[in-house]
């Protein structure tokens, strides 16, 4: 390969025979069952970074059933999201852990946009006739247990659709540098796109996480489960841009902020 081949064609790896191809993806029938509990604020400002606030004590537990992904193909993860101010003052989203059992979906989701994807085994079933189950397994061990009436009473899809559509959502990105330090660390900030709601529902709820040295889900410990919803939607996930690079001046970043604020601004006009 010639040097001007390379930087045409290189887009992930191998280079040769990429993990996944470009974005953005495509999902079908994409199935959320996200359990919404107070934790500790301690806890949470622990792992919130900077410039982004924590909102309030919760954290949405989450499993999420793909079915049918373009590029992806079919897949299950797991994880959590913590209701966050971010540095223009909306209300958005940030991504503190993602567990999943795609190599696809883990590599591009970590090199492209730096979701907190790591390997293992969860699933989204109805048990038994009535009963809506999450289950997270690392290895051997089960460490998240959610369940939820299935399908129990109605939600209102065009607030469900502009939750989806609507939010900014946060990802810490870090990619080495040859010399183990950090070659890129910034706050990516995306968007779901073309997000059409096909069902929605909510009922009675509960959540059980389990210490796990490799997979620490327990340290946002829960204290109280406020809410549950279960939602089937269509929806692309788009590409991302930097909100904030913890590696540039302060003067960069400054402007990276104001541009958003005038973006801000030009759509709302």
């Amino acid at each position: 390969m010639d040097i001007k081949s390379i930087r045409q064609s290189a887009f992930a790896m191998p280079v040769h025979n990429p993990a996944y191809p470009r974005p953005p993806f495509r999902f079908l029938n994409r199935e959320y069952f996200i359990i919404s509990y107070e934790t500790e604020m301690d806890a949470l400002r622990a792992v919130v970074p900077e410039p982004l606030k924590p909102e309030n004590a919760l954290v949405h537990y989450e499993f999420i059933r793909m079915p049918d992904s373009s590029g992806f193909g079919d897949y299950t993860e797991s994880g959590q999201v913590i209701s966050v101010r971010d540095m223009e003052g909306r209300l958005g989203n940030y991504t503190h852990s993602m567990y999943l059992d795609d190599e696809g979906p883990i590599a591009g989701g970590r090199e492209i946009w730096g979701f907190p994807k790591k390997l293992a085994r969860p699933k989204l079933s109805v048990d038994g006739n009535d009963t809506l189950l999450g289950t997270l397994d690392y290895g051997t061990q089960r460490i998240a247990t959610g369940t939820m009436g299935y399908k129990h009473r109605m939600l209102d899809i065009e607030a469900e659709r502009a939750k989806l559509a609507d939010t900014p959502n946060y990802l810490l990105k870090v990619i080495p540098h040859v010399d183990g330090s950090a070659r890129i660390c910034e706050l990516v900030r995306f968007y779901l796109r073309d997000v059409t709601v096909l069902g929605a529902w909510t009922g009675p709820a509960a959540l059980e996480l389990h210490p796990h040295a490799l997979a620490p889900i327990a340290e946002l410990p829960v204290k109280r489960v406020i809410g549950a919803r279960h939602v089937i939607a269509n929806l692309t996930l788009d590409i991302g841009e930097v909100a904030f690079d913890y590696l540039a001046p302060a003067q960069a970043n400054a402007q990276t902020a104001k541009k958003s604020n005038d973006d801000a601004l030009e759509l709302a006009l």
